[in-house]
């Protein structure tokens, strides 16, 4: 049984004509008769008495009639909702970021983005690496902003900006002395440092630095957010180094100061990631706005 079948049988049902019926579905009158036909044979009943002056339903045709609009009903609201919501993931981009993007990339580029596309929805959720890696490969989220050069047969990359690194201590510590800090003056300094299930290349690249200029950090405590690495130093726990999308956050923080060091401190890429499978529409509608800001945030 179809549904085009029960189709057929709910508007003969209601029209009692075979002629009118048939102008209703489009259908010629012959072709009408012979699917009544088909439906009664597999449902082994007779759902009308035809006379030459006459259709009427059968006892049986009015039991059945109710059931085949309920079917019809139904049938028609799940397709309704489907079309909607195909829709809306038509007009929908969920987006996965580490802070900074939401401090430098963000408030450049949505406003635009927004704009322009007044349909589209964004949706943005603050997520590391490993979970926006497992959202992309899943299709949980369709564009990713990582540190990492995140690249598979589902996901490709490309760098946004790279960013500058500072250097914070307590306004108390002995090191304030130097208005540029010899490099080896941070020999057994007590540091603050970023936890490397949080943030990963954060961490790798402080210890490289470290391991570069021959520096033996006193890693007293591995933070798991950036702000709870800001509240140590603030503390006056230890040291930190941290990208530089801080510093209007450090500005509020009494006991805060920052300093230069006599070598360079290593950047800090970010990349955007982004799915070669699914929502390419608004994917590259979103890229073409970036595109500005990449290596200019």
């Amino acid at each position: 049984m179809e549904l085009r079948h029960l189709r057929y049988f709910v508007t003969v049902a209601e029209e009692l004509n075979f002629s009118r019926a048939a102008q209703r579905l489009f259908t010629a009158q012959p072709s009408l008769s012979q699917q009544i036909k088909y439906l009664e044979e597999e449902l082994e009943i007779k759902l009308f008495n035809r006379t030459k002056r006459k259709v009427e339903l059968t006892e049986e045709g009015l039991s059945f009639l109710p059931y085949a609009q309920a079917t019809l009903f139904q049938a028609d609201v799940c397709i309704q909702k489907t079309r909607q919501v195909a829709k809306e993931q038509s007009s929908c981009l969920k987006i996965g970021f580490v802070p900074v993007a939401e401090l430098k990339i963000f408030p450049a580029i949505l406003p635009k983005i927004r704009f322009e596309n007044p349909d589209l929805k964004i949706f943005l959720q603050s997520m590391n690496a490993l979970e926006q890696l497992e959202a992309l490969t899943s299709g949980a989220i369709d564009i990713g902003f990582v540190r990492e050069n995140i690249t598979t047969e589902q996901i490709q990359s490309s760098l946004v900006f790279r960013e500058k690194m500072t250097f914070l201590l307590p306004k108390d510590h002995p090191l304030c002395r130097y208005e540029v800090i010899p490099v080896e003056a941070l020999n057994n300094e007590a540091l603050i440092i970023a936890s490397i299930e949080h943030a990963p290349t954060l961490h790798k690249s402080v210890l490289h630095f470290a391991k570069q200029n021959n520096i033996k950090f006193n890693l007293i405590q591995h933070a798991g957010n950036i702000l709870f690495n800001i509240n140590s130093v603030n503390m006056g726990l230890g040291c930190a180094i941290l990208p530089n999308y801080i510093d209007p956050i450090i500005q509020n923080q009494p006991n805060i100061t920052t300093r230069p060091l006599s070598v360079e401190l290593p950047l800090l890429d970010l990349f955007m990631s982004y799915s070669t499978r699914h929502n390419q529409k608004n994917i590259e509608k979103f890229i073409q706005s970036i595109l500005p800001t990449a290596q200019n945030p």
